[in-house]
């Protein structure tokens, strides 16, 4: 059975919301992809890699308009870029609530700087990929605008085919590294980074001389790259890519964009990193779930999915299809569960989708034609009328799932049906728990079962 646009998006969700491919050579390509609830804005990236002695422009924050203006003052700069800080992308073409257009902004007058910032901060600013309502500006980075001659492309990521990190980069910059591999493979270049040398001397000169540097500028390119790797061990980086890594006409190799992906699984070391969280632009019910060691990703059926792993919820997304269904979410309890976590899930499951609008742009920009992008990127949860519990329990206790379950059914007064399938660790004691309730809760006797007893129950409202 193939697999449902609904699973692909359950997979596409689990992997993060910026996930992309990074070919490494003809043959091969690593996914890349970044944690949903670590978003790090890019003046926080670039404070990043300026701490590592990487070279990127010199730029000020400012919450405020007199503060902007005295940033850009402080600059003393040629000419100045204001950009409006959001997560979203496409802010140069993106429109202001005040009126004014573009995120982003150049002028070679400090003293308008004042007057641009008024009309950004506190103004909501909506791009192709923000709400139709816009996201608000709370902060601007006030940049120095700087010419490049040349633009290329260099990456540091790790590769699970070479069992550590690996260099990737192109003299072809400024562009989708996936069109770049596409229609000009022989213009990528990749090195192996041995875990315990680190990058040597002669591959980072040979990456710059790849890339196109040439003179003095390819020993400045080398240099840049091996601090990129020192600012990669030093934050857990999963990623660090840096498109472009541009020269300019007074022969400088400069940083002039990034992004960093970061090691979940370290974050217990990157306390610090990880406090930069911006929450603020990410899905309010995706953060809430995250509080309880959750995984949710929205959907837009009315079938809410409550499953423990991913390859499950995938399955279990994919057979509610089958039999006519729509899922409208799936919730991963994940293995060690306690019976708090279960009812916070029910929480989430049966709250008012009113309060729960969400922005979920990269599913239907990959999954939907370009002709039907813009009218579906927004979707706003659909009511759940129904909700299907899909437990194999082997590091799960599946008592501990009953007595959450029971306990959420009587304090929440849950006004849906609702169908469960639990089979493995302690199933016998759980549906003893279950039976026992007294509560309107439906049996099944396995996935296929639960799917068409959850479909049957919505079909009979």
């Amino acid at each position: 059975m193939a697999a449902s646009m609904a699973s692909q998006a359950v997979a596409r969700g689990l992997h993060g919301a910026s996930a992309k491919y990074l070919f490494l050579d003809k043959f091969k390509c690593a996914r890349v992809s970044s944690r949903r609830w670590l978003n790090l804005q890019e003046y926080q990236s670039k404070k990043l890699m300026q701490e590592s002695g990487v070279t990127v422009q010199r730029f000020y924050v400012a919450d405020n308009p007199p503060d902007a203006l005295q940033a850009a003052k402080r600059l003393n700069a040629k000419e100045i870029v204001l950009k409006a800080q959001i997560l979203a992308g496409g802010r140069g073409k993106g429109v202001f609530n005040s009126g004014l257009k573009g995120g982003v902004h150049l002028t070679k007058d400090p003293s308008v700087v004042g007057e641009l910032a008024s009309k950004m901060l506190g103004y909501s600013l909506t791009t192709k990929q923000t709400p139709k309502e816009g996201v608000e500006v709370k902060t601007v980075m006030v940049a120095e605008a700087l010419d490049i001659t040349r633009e290329t492309y260099f990456a540091i990521l790790m590769d699970r085919a070479c069992n550590g990190p690996v260099m990737v980069g192109s003299p072809q910059g400024g562009m989708d590294i996936e069109e770049v591999a596409d229609k000009s493979p022989e213009l990528i270049f990749k090195e192996v980074i041995d875990i315990f040398e680190g990058v040597r001397d002669d591959q980072a000169l040979r990456m710059a001389a790849n890339l196109g540097f040439k003179g003095p500028l390819e020993r400045q390119a080398a240099d840049q790259i091996m601090r990129l790797y020192d600012l990669f061990l030093k934050v857990d980086a999963t990623q660090v890519e840096v498109n472009p890594l541009g020269e300019t006409p007074e022969g400088q190799v400069v940083c002039f964009d990034a992004k960093i992906s970061f090691d979940d699984n370290a974050e217990f070391r990157q306390k610090a990193i990880f406090a930069l969280g911006d929450m603020s632009e990410s899905d309010p019910t995706e953060t809430e779930a995250a509080k309880w060691d959750l995984k949710y990703i929205g959907l837009d059926g009315n079938i809410a999915c409550f499953v423990n792993g991913a390859g499950l919820a995938m399955a279990t997304c994919d057979i509610i299809d089958l039999h006519g269904g729509k899922p409208a979410n799936f919730l991963d309890l994940g293995g060690g569960v306690k019976e708090k976590q279960v009812y916070e899930a029910f929480k989430l499951l049966t709250a008012d989708p009113k309060q729960r609008d969400r922005r979920d742009g990269d599913f239907h920009r990959c999954f939907l034609p370009p002709s039907h992008q813009t009218d579906h990127q927004m979707q706003a949860i659909s009511q759940v009328e129904a909700i299907l519990v899909n437990i194999f329990g082997g590091i799960v206790n599946c008592a501990i799932i009953a007595n959450g379950i029971t306990k959420a059914c009587r304090e929440l007064e849950l006004k849906v049906p609702l169908v469960v399938r639990l089979e493995g660790t302690n199933v016998q004691e759980a549906k003893r728990i279950l039976s026992e309730s007294g509560l309107p809760i439906v049996a099944a006797n396995d996935l296929d079962d639960a799917a068409k007893k959850a479909v049957a129950a919505i079909t009979r409202k």
